[in-house]
């Protein structure tokens, strides 16, 4: 097990990326890629593994290059007016093993020059899921605001996400909960530095970060009838 993962070379090379968004430049580049950001993604997929485990043993931490907890470098451009290829971050998302996808709770990890930050939660679940998660929010308040109240996870976390404008069809509008109703992504996050990343103890770290996140995971997964 390596006691450190990320260097500097990955934002470099995430920031060359952002400069020449474009096929061209990319495969003259892979080999950058590859070294700087895949491998060492991961071994630190690989590694935290154990760590992982610690926090929960209902989660996966998959190395595996295609389907694991290493998001693609590629975008899906079919319905964006943006046509770059590429994403100019890396996304590490170790999520429940009653998930086939990624709109399942989890832990994510977000390394982007200027832009890192721990999350953790639910982000734009589908339609039944997020229903779910808003019934026990309206009919469990006492039990949000215990998650979200946690001292490890208020010292570590901030709740964000998208938002309606309005509270959502079949919900009281003048619950205590409304604002926290209007939400559709149920997410904390919690920013870093790309010193902190690029630390030999950061492995460690990141698994703090999940532990103190754990509050609000554990609510989502009681909201869906799933293990924590």
């Amino acid at each position: 097990m390596s006691d450190h993962h990320f260097g500097q070379d990955l934002f470099r090379f995430l920031e060359d990326l952002k400069a020449n968004n474009n096929r061209e430049w990319f495969q003259a580049n892979k080999n950058r890629y590859v070294r700087d950001i895949k491998e060492p993604a991961q071994a630190f997929i690989s590694d935290f593994g154990p760590y992982l485990a610690k926090v929960s043993p209902h989660f996966r931490s998959d190395p595996r290059p295609v389907g694991g907890s290493l998001f693609r470098i590629y975008r899906d451009v079919r319905f964006s007016k943006d046509k770059s290829p590429y994403k100019t971050h890396a996304g590490l998302h170790f999520r429940h093993a009653a998930g086939k996808n990624a709109f399942t709770p989890g832990f994510y990890l977000h390394l982007e020059p200027h832009g890192c930050f721990a999350g953790v939660g639910l982000w734009h679940p589908d339609g039944p899921t997020l229903k779910k998660i808003r019934e026990r929010v309206a009919e469990q308040p006492t039990a949000w605001n215990k998650a979200v109240e946690d001292t490890a996870f208020a010292q570590a976390y901030t709740v964000e996400g998208d938002r309606l404008k309005r509270p959502p069809k079949g919900f009281d509008p003048d619950h205590e909960l409304v604002e926290v109703l209007k939400f559709k992504d149920f997410t904390g996050i919690s920013k870093l530095t790309q010193k902190q990343v690029i630390s030999k103890d950061f492995i460690e770290e990141f698994a703090q970060l999940c532990h103190a996140g754990g509050s609000l995971v554990r609510f989502i997964c009681e909201a869906l009838d799933q293990p924590y």
